[in-house]
């Protein structure tokens, strides 16, 4: 994936849903965690991200554990698209963004009390490497 593909995708996804949820707010004063991923990291993505508003948080590098998307959703994914053949990369597109969407909110809203209680520990230990969790 390319920083414009990234952008045009995804990010443009994500600044309606903003403007849709707090039309009076917009995109300002809106945070988002990126993992080090070559698109998320382009000079093009980091320049719309100003652009809408947005500020990037830095993600430590080399620690999937704090990427939601790397320890939960990305399981949740591969478990419901396991098997099925995609024809057209349309066809995988719809699939991989209309599935989220079918994510109980109460889960969303479990996961990410664990991913705070995992930056919580990050933090309490300086970044360095922990395994109990």
């Amino acid at each position: 994936m390319t920083a414009t593909c990234y952008f045009q995708n995804m990010l443009s996804q994500v600044k309606s849903a903003i403007n849709e949820q707090r039309p009076k707010v917009s995109t300002s004063r809106t945070l988002l965690l990126h993992d080090n991923a070559g698109p998320h990291k382009a000079r093009a993505t980091t320049q719309s991200l100003r652009e809408l508003g947005i500020q990037d948080l830095s993600h430590p590098t080399y620690s999937p554990d704090l990427a939601i998307y790397d320890f939960w959703l990305l399981t949740i994914l591969k478990n419901r698209l396991a098997g099925q053949k995609f024809g057209r990369i349309q066809d995988l597109t719809k699939a991989l963004n209309s599935e989220p969407r079918t994510i109980p909110e109460e889960d969303y809203q479990f996961v990410f009390r664990k991913w705070q209680i995992r930056l919580k520990r990050c933090i309490e230990n300086h970044g360095e490497y922990f395994e109990e969790l």
